[in-house]
């Protein structure tokens, strides 16, 4: 005989599944173990998020205020501290900070705030400068240089709407 012939199971290894909604005999019968009347007794019982039962849910209490602008502009920041790891040799443009992990993507706009007096004259592009960075660059010899501001990303202009609208 093979060792397999005399392998046994552990004890409480092989649980028998509740057999719900058949019957008396199952040990769960009548109910189903769903209790009495209600909304989960009954057939589809999913519940989407936020369900408070008969209180009015957190979502609709909350007062709403305002709505989100449509010409809102969001900056990729730059501290003057990251700009200390350039050589100073070629202008800091957008790609180079890419490269340098300062900033995510070139698309988006850039904004260079101070954080740390600079070391050595840079010629720094972006597309807006704290009045701090401006002055630090400037009095490290260095030159602050003002990007065009791109469009969103996705944004074209409706041909059908007339440019004086």
């Amino acid at each position: 005989m093979a060792i397999i012939d005399y392998l046994k199971q552990v004890k409480g290894a092989n649980k028998k599944t509740k057999r719900r909604g058949l019957g008396q005999g199952s040990g769960h019968g009548k109910t189903a173990c769903r209790g009495h009347k209600g909304q989960t007794a009954r057939g589809n019982t999913k519940k989407y998020k936020g369900v408070e039962g008969g209180q009015m849910p957190l979502a609709r209490r909350l007062p709403k205020r305002g709505f989100p602008s449509q010409n809102k502009k969001e900056y990729q920041l730059v501290n003057t501290k990251g700009l200390n790891h350039f050589s100073g040799k070629e202008p800091i443009t957008p790609e180079l900070m890419k490269k340098k992990g300062l900033i995510k993507n070139t698309r988006g706009l850039i904004k260079i705030l101070n954080a740390d007096k600079l070391g050595k004259k840079l010629e720094v592009s972006a597309h807006a400068f704290s009045k701090a960075a401006k002055l630090a660059i400037e009095q490290a010899g260095g030159s602050a240089v003002l990007l065009k501001k791109r469009s969103p990303v996705g944004q074209k202009k409706n041909p059908l709407i007339p440019n004086d609208l």
